[in-house]
């Protein structure tokens, strides 16, 4: 998990919001004009409000979402709505660059293939609710949904948003901050449910690996290319040098980092 944005290193305070909504801690630091205004809460509010539509949709805990229906078999997905099938076609994309090893459809213990887009739904929804706040003029924000963040700097003078990356090994310490005026950091790892990622090719958790962040301009990409490197295992470093545009930091099992640039044009690399 990436920690939240921490202090600027100067300039002002931001003002913060904090939310709970896809059974996550939403937070927003806003600065600048409408930090304050009732602008600025208007567009926190619709934030907020798109990010509880997504899980009105995607959510696998709630027996009335199109996801639970579509895996009970009650919906066939060409009746989806677009989104479904938006978030699908990423999820089908990721499929394929991993090889495999990125998968939203997975069989359960008695071999039934289960529908579970988590690992595409919370990148693309914070995307869709940080639109939402990029309406707003002169405002520079840092939105995170469940640890994963969305960066925007309007303002040339103002300091880049510091990112902690927790540490998968001891989450009250940090491995890592990243420097982020605009862009996203997303965070795929054990440090806070355990081995729950696995490698669709085996079934199993991968070996070797302990986290994986990724950095870059959109958070629905950042955040299945950390999972999908993630679910790679001892293949994490070599597939993120082929994701252009990104860079990466792995935390392997035995605590030792590794940084990752993916070709030209990577983002800001971590300080470790």
């Amino acid at each position: 998990m990436t920690a939240d944005v921490r202090a600027p290193e100067v300039g002002e305070s931001p003002a913060r919001r904090v939310g709970t909504v896809m059974g996550t801690v939403v937070s927003l630091a806003l600065r600048g004009r409408h930090a304050g205004s009732t602008a600025g809460e208007a567009a926190w509010q619709e934030a907020m409000a798109r990010l509880r539509h997504a899980d009105a949709l995607f959510s696998t805990y709630r027996a009335d979402s199109v996801v639970s229906r579509v895996d009970r078999g009650e919906l066939a997905l060409p009746a989806c709505p677009a989104e479904v099938q938006e978030v699908l076609a990423l999820a089908e994309r990721a499929h394929r660059d991993s090889g495999g090893a990125f998968a939203v459809w997975r069989p359960d213990v008695s071999g039934r293939p289960r529908l579970d887009p988590s690992g595409v739904v919370k990148g693309w929804a914070a995307d869709r609710a940080a639109a939402a706040l990029a309406v707003l003029d002169d405002t520079d924000f840092c939105l995170s949904v469940g640890g994963d963040l969305v960066c925007r700097t309007l303002d040339d003078a103002a300091p880049a948003w510091r990112i902690g990356i927790e540490h998968p090994h001891d989450v009250r310490r940090l491995v890592a901050t990243v420097p982020v005026r605009t862009g996203a950091v997303a965070t795929s790892g054990t440090a806070r449910r355990g081995a729950h990622l696995v490698d669709a090719r085996t079934g199993t958790p991968p070996a070797g690996i302990a986290s994986v962040t990724v950095i870059g301009d959109d958070l629905a990409g950042v955040d299945v290319d950390a999972t999908a490197a993630f679910a790679l295992g001892p293949d994490a470093a070599r597939w993120l040098r082929g994701r252009a545009g990104r860079t990466g930091l792995i935390v392997w099992s035995d605590g030792t980092t590794e940084v990752v640039t993916g070709g030209a044009a990577a983002s800001p690399a971590p300080r470790c």
